[in-house]
């Protein structure tokens, strides 16, 4: 009875780690780069440190780190002058990339804000 009580606590561990993993697969510098951004948009107060945190939670929770990568790039890109950020700008995967990150920090305001 109790080999069975280890193995299934064993299974559950694996199993909610691999959900954490999958849900916190962005790197610190990147959920550090958004809560900075953030907190220059809603000002640096303790308060604002909670709630980019927060934010950047769910944010991650709900696009994958390569795609929010995407979007990031796509944004960046198409502030760059000439032929190169047309690419960017007219790109149906960087636009849905953007509003799949965008709808996700609408959804973060709604829950941290």
């Amino acid at each position: 009875m109790t080999g069975y009580l280890v193995a299934f606590a064993a299974v559950t561990v694996l199993s909610g780690s691999a959900r954490a993993a999958e849900v916190n697969d962005y790197p610190t510098s990147a959920r550090a780069e958004y809560v900075f951004g953030c907190m220059k948009a809603n000002g640096e107060t303790r308060q604002s440190i909670e709630q980019c945190s927060c934010s950047i939670d769910v944010v991650a929770s709900l696009v994958p780190y390569t795609r929010y990568i995407t979007a990031e790039t796509a944004l960046s890109m198409s502030q760059v002058r000439g032929n190169l950020s047309a690419q960017f700008r007219t790109s149906e995967q960087a636009t849905s990339a953007i509003n799949d990150v965008r709808r996700a920090q609408a959804e973060a305001e709604v829950r941290c804000f």
